[in-house]
């Protein structure tokens, strides 16, 4: 299963969010992207953020556009010009905003599990 689902019914993706897929969206990757999250958080190693745009999925389900879904744990981390780039067993997804408050501190605290502080991305 490339990640699950949660049957989150609220609000859709705001212009905001939409700015920052549509911008990623047309920025060159190294490997093809399966789908853009936005309002990202980490827990427990997953990304759990809001679902855009997921092209490649095998024989998965397809989620639609603005459902909560977290992926498998991340073993890649990578910036990719202005968006940070996270691969997991299932997947590569480009994450395009951070929850307020808790996502871009998730994300550090990751990274700083991840590597010793000397290192860089």
């Amino acid at each position: 299963m490339s990640g699950s689902v949660i049957d989150y019914r609220g609000k859709e993706l705001s212009a905001f969010q939409l700015k920052r897929i549509i911008r990623a969206m047309s920025q060159q990757h190294t490997s093809p992207i399966t789908a853009y999250l936005s309002d990202v958080f980490i827990s427990s190693e997953c990304a759990v953020g809001k679902v855009f745009g997921q092209e490649h999925i095998g024989s998965h389900k397809h989620y639609a556009h603005g459902h909560l879904m977290k992926t498998m744990p991340i073993y890649d981390l990578r910036k990719s010009g202005r968006y940070w780039v996270i691969t997991t067993r299932c997947g590569v997804y480009v994450l395009t905003s951070f929850k307020r408050t808790t996502g871009r501190p998730s994300l550090r605290a990751l990274i700083a599990v991840a590597d010793p502080p000397d290192a860089h991305f």
